[in-house]
Formats: structure tokens, sequence, C-alpha cells
């Protein structure tokens, strides 16, 4: 077997890449790939010398044997994934598990779209090395809470990924690169749009790359945040940038990076509750209402199996954000999907009631959950007893009132879109829904023009 991580998971164009590699094969090479409409071959070194290395803990820095990669100054802001050859390996796989690693290009902030990817998320969920923050996580004391390392394989390709299958496409784990992201940029190529690409934490080390930018884009799982993520991304939308977030369970955790950025914390239970949840006045007491519109602890998880779902109901049908549709008030959005629209985790916002029509109630004390003052709930899918996980939020325990996905927008000198579902990436990318390729484009093509 043979295994590889980046030293940093992002570059900019032109200056090197060092990628660590282990391996029992006596040689091998790197082949770079960009991903776009497929994998777009980039650059492909000499035959190398392979040592093996034992494995290290989930929560340390493996030190493997460092690679040097000069990328090159014309290689265009995007996603790459190095494939690490054989002689008689088999060849790159989106959902490898081995062999292969994946970085970023940063852009030149010359394009509309800034994409995110959730590179602290894919370790939250990155096993390797025998634990993660959901199985066996290594503890640290401070700050207190589990800690896994980001120098290790993983990390959107090329590890070890806990979670199940998902039901509707068992040839990719969630938390990775190919289950949603590598769907949305696909479709993104394919439809003619711009985009550079950053990680999560180019963000935190750099808030000012934002600037460059009319629109920042998230897609799919994006879970885990730095306050200096979070900062930098409120900042952004309160001075005119514009937020489209295509996924759901957004910014529930409060991460801390440690060791100068080289593995992060976090804090998610004990006797005095959950430090580093945003929402709760015992947690970081910053709900994530006020920065995306909506949460998770207003929606809900069905995590195994088929759904069955009604689907969203459209609230408002005059809205921008449905032109060319032909929806109408009550009409359901996503219900006969593959898979359903209203996801494996749902965002959604404090409701009193759902009408027989479908007309949903925006609940009185939505302030108390910080929900933006001028939110308009587009869309609602309501989530019944049969979801897996209804979460407790302000005056409701567990499974306890209305629980619904909402798509939904809000100004604050910027506009912010949620879709409220992990997996629109999915039912984009896959066998074609007129409607929602219509919503995305909408959103898109407004938020791109200012």
């Amino acid at each position: 077997m043979i295994r590889g991580y980046p030293g940093s998971p992002s570059v900019q164009a032109g200056a090197p890449l060092t990628l660590h590699v282990s391996g029992d094969h006596p040689r091998f090479r790197i082949a770079i790939y960009r991903w776009e409409d497929g994998l777009v071959p980039v650059w492909r070194s000499s035959w190398l010398h392979a040592e093996h290395v034992p494995d290290g803990r989930p929560d340390e820095d493996w030190q493997w044997p460092p690679y040097q990669v000069e990328t090159g100054a014309h290689w265009p802001s995007g996603v790459y994934l190095a494939h690490f050859e054989t002689p008689h390996g088999k060849s790159l796989r989106l959902s490898a598990d081995s062999a292969a690693a994946l970085f970023v290009v940063r852009g030149e902030g010359t394009k509309p779209i800034l994409y995110k990817l959730p590179i602290a998320t894919w370790h939250a969920y990155n096993c390797s090395g025998g634990g993660c923050f959901y199985i066996n996580p290594p503890r640290s004391a401070q700050p207190p809470g589990a800690r896994v390392s980001l120098q290790r394989p993983g990390g959107g390709i090329g590890g070890e990924t806990w979670g199940a299958l998902d039901h509707y496409d068992c040839t990719s784990l969630r938390q990775t690169f190919a289950h949603w992201d590598a769907r949305f940029i696909r479709w993104l190529v394919r439809n003619g749009y711009q985009a550079d690409f950053c990680t999560d934490l180019d963000i935190h080390a750099q808030p000012s790359l934002l600037e460059s930018y009319r629109l920042l884009v998230s897609v799919g799982h994006d879970e885990y945040w730095t306050e200096e993520t979070r900062d930098a991304v409120e900042d952004f939308v309160t001075g005119g940038g514009n937020l489209a977030l295509f996924g759901a369970n957004l910014c529930w955790w409060r991460i801390h990076l440690v060791d100068d950025g080289t593995a992060m914390v976090c804090h998610q239970g004990g006797k005095h509750g959950a430090y580093d949840h945003w929402w709760p006045a015992t947690g970081a007491a910053r709900p994530e209402d006020s920065l995306t519109g909506a949460s998770y602890r207003h929606g809900g998880g069905w995590w195994d199996g088929p759904r069955d779902t009604t689907g969203y109901i459209v609230q408002q049908p005059g809205h921008w954000i449905f032109e060319g549709t032909g929806l109408a008030r009550g009409d359901v959005l996503g219900h006969d999907t593959w898979p359903p629209l209203a996801g494996y985790e749902c965002d959604g916002v404090p409701v009193d009631h759902v009408s027989r029509d479908g007309a949903v109630t925006l609940s009185a004390w939505r302030d108390e959950a910080r929900t933006p003052d001028g939110y308009q709930l587009l869309a609602a899918c309501p989530l019944d007893r049969r979801w897996q996980e209804l979460p407790p939020r302000e005056r409701h325990g567990a499974g306890e009132g209305v629980h619904v996905a909402a798509m939904g927008m809000f100004r604050r000198g910027g506009t912010v879109f949620s879709a409220g579902t992990t997996d629109w990436a999915q039912v984009l990318g896959g066998a074609r829904d007129r409607k929602v390729e219509r919503i995305t484009r909408n959103v898109l093509d407004r938020l791109c023009a200012g």
C-alpha cells in the first residue's frame, strides 16, 4: 500500500508543494490531476524511491518523508488530486482510500465566485490512525476536547473515513470530496461558471482574501468552523459580499487550530455541556442562525436507509429565486428526486405551525434563536417523527416542536442564501431536475451580479 498527505492543503500557483508519502512499493511516481468535468491530467514526476514508515496516532504529525512538487505558475485555481502511482497499481478513483491526496491551488481574485472547501470537516471524520472526533477520539487537555491531526492521510481523499454508506450513493463516503463537492464543481464547469477555490483554513489564516470576490459558495457538509473563519465570513457579508450555502449542518461545531495550524481541537461533550457547540449558552453562545439564517437544531438528520419526505413546499413563488421554474404556492420541490432533496442532514428555522395546505408560520420566538431580521422563508420541508434525529433547542427537548428543512434568504449588507440540505449537490449533479438547476442558476447569477 502507498499513501500520502499534503504538508499544506493549499498553495499559490508557482509555489512549491510538499507531499509526504509512505509506501511498501520499491518505486512510485506522482501524477497530478485537476478536477473539472472529470479528471484533467496536469503533471507527472519521474519514478521515485518509496520508503515505508509506520502509521502515526490520529492526533500527531505523521512526519512521513517529503517529496517536493513545483507547481506551475500557469496552473489555474482549482481542486487538485495527487495520485501516487505504482507500476501495477490502479488508476485514480475519487473514492480512493489510499494512493491519493487532495490540495487546492488558490486564485488571484479574478473570478466572481470563491468556492470554499471544508478541510476541517473532512478531517473531523478522518479516522486514519485509528481515531477521529467520532470514534476513539484522542483527548486534549488545553484547549479541552478531542484532538486530531491534519498531517496524516485523508482530508477529502486517500484516507479512512468514519460513517455509514449513503443509501442513495454507495460509491463514495459522505465526508469526502467525491460525495458532494465534486458533483457541484462538475456542474459549475458544465454550465460555464468561473470560480476560484480556497479552503476554510485559508480564510482562517487570511480573511482579506474574501475581499476580491462577490460571492462565497459552500456546498454539502461544512460543519466545523474556527471563530476566525466565522468572523471573516460575517464581516464579508456585512461589507456587501454575498454568501450561497448549498448545504446543511453548517457551522455546527467550533474548532481551535493548534500546533501552528497542523491539528485541531473540538470539545463536543462533558458533564458541563459541549463547550464548542456554537448555539447554546454553555457553548460559544453564538447561534449559527445569525451567520446562515438557519440551524441544524431546527432541522434534523436521517442517516441510514431510504428517506420518505414531503419535499420542499413553496412559500413565496413570486420571489426571484423561483423565476423560470413554474412553481406556485404550495407546489412541492424535490420529493421524487434521487436522493430526496431534503437530505442526510437539514437546517431549519423556528416554526410554530404548518397548515394542511403547507403554509408555514415562523415562530414568534425566532429572535431568541437569532434568526436574522428580514429573513425570508422561501420553501420548507416538514420533518416528521420518523427522522432519526430532531435535535433539542431553545424551549424544546429532542423531538419536540416543529422541525423543517428551510430554504431561505436574508440581507445584511450582502445577501445570504441557504438551501437547508446537505444533498442539494447530489440532486443537482445526478439525474437532472430542471427546477433545482434553475434555482441554482438564479442564486448564482443574481449573487454574482451584486
